[in-house]
Formats: C-alpha cells, structure tokens, sequence
C-alpha cells in the first residue's frame, strides 16, 4: 500500500513561512489525524501534497511519485478540500460521471459510491439544492471514487447531522482496516478521538507532534483518579502517608491527582476506607492539544473578563 511521504517541506507567500521544514510520513493502516491551529499549515501541507501548490522547498510524494507524475490520479488518491468544489448547475450523479470518465473508472462505481454515501435517492438533483452536509458526502464520494489506496479529507465532519457523523467515524475505520492510508483533518478534538489512532499536529508551519493518539494523551495528561467515600477524614488520613492528596468537589466526589487507579484502590481498600466510586478519570485529546499548542496558536480571541 502507498504512504504519503513528506521530507523538508517549505512554502512560503511573500516572505512568510506557512509551511517551515516539514518532515513526516503517513502510514497504510492506520487513520491519522492531521491537528493544528487556523493557520498552522495543515491546508497549505495536503494542497501541496496534491499538486495544488508547488513547494518552496523540500518534497511531498505518495508512495515516492509526486501527485502530477500519476495517471488517472482518481485510482490512487482520493481528497476532499473544499465541499463546495462541485458545479452547482450539475446533479450529483453527472458530476461523479465526468471525474469517473476522466480517470477511466466505469459508471457502475459512480452508482456504487452514491449508495455508499446515502446519495442515491438524490443522485439526480442539482447540487445547488443540497445542504452542507449533502455536499460534504457528495465530496467523500468524489474522494472514494477510484477505489484509492490514499484518502485526504479536510474536515469531513463539517455540516453533517449526527446520523453522518457516525458514518463518516465507520467509514474512516474501514479504509483503515481495509489497508488504506487515511489523513484527516479536524479541528473537533472529540471526533478525531473517536477515529484516530496515530496524530500529526503542526504549529505556525512547524511539526510539534507525530505519535500514537494514546501516547501523545499520556504525555501531556497527568492521570487522576476519582473517587466517593462517606469517610472523607480516614480517605486523606490514608492516602497522606503515600504522598497523595484528595481534593473536593462540590458535589462531593474527590479527585486524586498523579495517580493511577489501582495504586489507589489498594491503599484505600487497605486501610478500610468505605468505597461508593473509584474510577480513572482518563486524559482527553482536547485537554493534550491545547498543552501543547497553547503557544502556537496565532489567532486567539480575548477571554472574557470576570464580573
């Protein structure tokens, strides 16, 4: 299977740095979300991977072929950039036509991926009438069209209702198993938690971060444990002496931070501390990415003041 294979990219417009040094690869297999701020790179990296633009430096290449070296690109790669890309005066279903006959792929799969993406019963209206979310899906079909080993989506989730959110989290599991390369990018934390296994996270054009999602949490998130009690007095008295502390909440439960679950069931199931809750209260993607892009973000709204 084909990876996308990015070595010292640069790309600059007038003077300015959008991309700066870049160096990463995206793997068979597995999906990789693809993170950053507004304006930390991640448009200008996937349109240079595409051809779309063309590097100041440095290479992006698929499988080692550069995007415009390949014929009848359709069959190897499939993206979504922009919903908005399709002729409005067109229906859905002449729109994947023209795509289809340009790459040499036979009209049965346009029918197959309006099926796919929930389009049939609509394959025939003009694109002009579609919602967002209609269109998002007109542009994942486009994408899938050639059966590719590569998919890139930009923001797939956008405009669709919870119904298509769920399918598009399948649908990028699927690619995965089936062996494809899959690059996405999102800026909604929870959704890509939901698909990702592997991250690539930029700031201001630099890399910060290409790791396993579960590794780049618990690097950044210290563990904590949450915990109820009726014996508030005997949980501190018991956990002191282990160095850890409990603090409260208003709603009663405790929280005990820089610790792990089991280490602290024992200590309280040791010294006879009555237990109504114990459980991990595990680290968020969200919570990992602003850790570490907090300082890379380039556009930041003011926080409102406190009465």
């Amino acid at each position: 299977m084909t990876s996308i294979e990015v070595q010292d990219l640069t790309k600059e417009y007038g003077g300015k740095r959008a991309v700066d040094g870049l160096t990463f690869r995206v793997l068979p297999g597995r999906v990789t979300g693809f993170l950053g701020p507004n304006g930390a790179g991640k448009s200008t990296t996937m349109r240079l991977v595409l051809g779309l633009d063309r590097p100041t430096a440095g290479s992006a290449t698929l499988g080692g072929r550069a995007y415009p070296t390949l014929r009848e690109p359709l069959r190897h790669v499939g993206a979504l950039l922009d919903a908005q890309a399709a002729h409005g005066s067109r229906s859905a279903r002449d729109h994947l036509r023209v795509l289809a006959t340009s790459n040499r792929i036979p009209d049965r799969r346009v029918d197959e991926v309006l099926e796919e993406t929930g389009l049939a019963s609509v394959a025939r209206r003009r694109v002009r009438t579609y919602s967002l979310g209609m269109r998002q899906r007109l542009g994942i079909a486009a994408a899938l069209l050639g059966d590719p080993e590569v998919v890139m989506l930009d923001e797939p989730s956008n405009g669709l209702d919870p119904e298509g959110i769920v399918w598009i989290r399948q649908l990028l599991r699927r690619l995965a198993e089936e062996g494809r390369t899959v690059l996405v990018s999102s800026h909604l934390m929870n959704e890509t938690a939901s698909f990702a296994d592997h991250l690539v996270v930029l700031g201001r054009g630099r890399l910060l971060a290409d790791t396993p999602m579960r590794d780049f949490i618990h690097t950044r998130v210290q563990p904590r444990v949450r915990i109820r009690t009726t014996d508030p007095a005997a949980l501190k008295s018991a956990l002191a002496p282990r160095g850890h502390e409990a603090v409260e909440h208003v709603d009663g439960h405790w929280t005990v931070h820089h610790a792990r679950v089991d280490d602290i069931g024992r200590i309280v199931s040791a010294a006879g501390v009555p237990v109504l809750e114990l459980a991990a209260e595990e680290g968020t993607l969200e919570q990992a990415y602003f850790d570490l892009t907090s300082a890379e973000t380039e556009f930041t709204a003011q926080q409102p003041q406190e009465a």
